[in-house]
């Protein structure tokens, strides 16, 4: 039985009051989440980070002794590597590219939504280790952490070949109609079941679509188009 997660400590960075209960209401949604400190100021928020060292600090820009992008350009400084998020009102440009230079993983722009905040924390999830953070990583535990996404050749489901996948979508867009899979098979060399499992894979990702023709037979026939062919004949 694997060990149940370690939960997410969260420290809140927020001068105003209403907001930071709200924010703590919408975190604790979450029985993984416990909120372990909130400050109303880069003093306060320093010394907590300092004295909790959480694992995830919500923290706003504007506060009423300094700036939390100032905070966060000293905490990195520091050496303080805890995941910090920035919540705050301040939506130009200029802030978000310092906050991101200065090792922020997030920024999200007043007012948000519960489930884009359950998603910050999610992506803070992914970003742990999973054994506890030991000293070396391997390549596919380093991707993680840095949130690199794996290529679609990677991403397909066993049986899927990309370069037959390539092959099946050339022919498929190169229809002049919508095709059966065992007349596409016929065109780029596949069986007909074969086809088929490349087309009902290309139907899943939304890159085709797929129509039932009735026949005499009673028994519909699966003819399969390219997800742009529609729009591509109505202009």
């Amino acid at each position: 039985m694997n060990p149940a997660p370690l939960p997410v400590r969260v420290l809140l960075v927020e001068d105003d009051i209403r907001v930071a209960r709200v924010n703590r209401d919408l975190l604790e949604r979450d029985p993984g989440v416990h909120v372990v400190g909130s400050a109303a100021s880069c003093a306060q928020g320093d010394a907590l980070a300092r004295a909790l060292l959480p694992d995830l600090i919500l923290l706003d820009v504007h506060l009423p002794d300094g700036s939390g992008l100032g905070l966060l350009h000293h905490w990195r400084a520091a050496g303080l590597l805890t995941d910090v998020a920035l919540i705050t009102a301040a939506d130009d440009e200029a802030s978000v590219r310092l906050a991101l230079a200065h090792g922020a993983f997030d920024y999200l722009i007043k007012p948000f939504t519960g489930a884009r905040l359950a998603e910050l924390v999610a992506r803070h999830r992914a970003r742990r280790p999973a054994h506890g953070g030991g000293p070396r990583l391997d390549q596919a535990e380093l991707d993680r952490v840095l949130g690199v996404v794996p290529s679609a050749a990677e991403s397909l489901p066993r049986g899927i070949d990309p370069h037959t996948l390539e092959r099946v979508v050339a022919a498929l867009r190169g229809a002049l109609s919508s095709v059966s899979a065992e007349d596409l098979g016929e065109r780029v060399g596949l069986s007909r079941v074969t086809a088929w499992r490349y087309l009902e894979h290309l139907v899943r990702v939304g890159e085709a679509s797929l129509d039932h023709h009735y026949g005499q037979s009673g028994r519909p026939a699966k003819l399969y188009r390219s997800a742009g062919a529609g729009e591509s004949e109505e202009q």
